[in-house]
């Protein structure tokens, strides 16, 4: 039997279907923010890093923010359209 199935007097910890959900959530939305910053990385540093260096330009360090905030605002709308719900 497996520790979601019934009580045991194993030392695996046991969890409510509840508790399972909401830590399934957490991890979900960790690795969905993870991989989110990612590509925001990739994206920006792409777009705005021509000639690489030890440090940022002024004017690579606006581009890098710009972009930034442009691709979270985008993020933002197209989440909102796709969760929002019919009235």
């Amino acid at each position: 039997m497996d520790s979601f199935s019934s009580p045991s007097s194993g030392s695996s910890p046991q969890f409510s279907a509840n508790e399972f959900r909401d830590q399934l959530k957490t991890q979900l939305a960790q690795a969905y923010a993870e991989e989110f910053l990612e590509t925001l990385r990739v994206k920006c540093f792409d777009k705005c890093i021509t000639k690489p260096g030890s440090s940022l330009s002024g004017s690579e360090s606006s581009c890098i923010s710009r972009c930034m905030e442009r691709y979270i605002e985008a993020t933002s709308i197209v989440s909102r359209a796709l969760f929002k719900t019919p009235h």
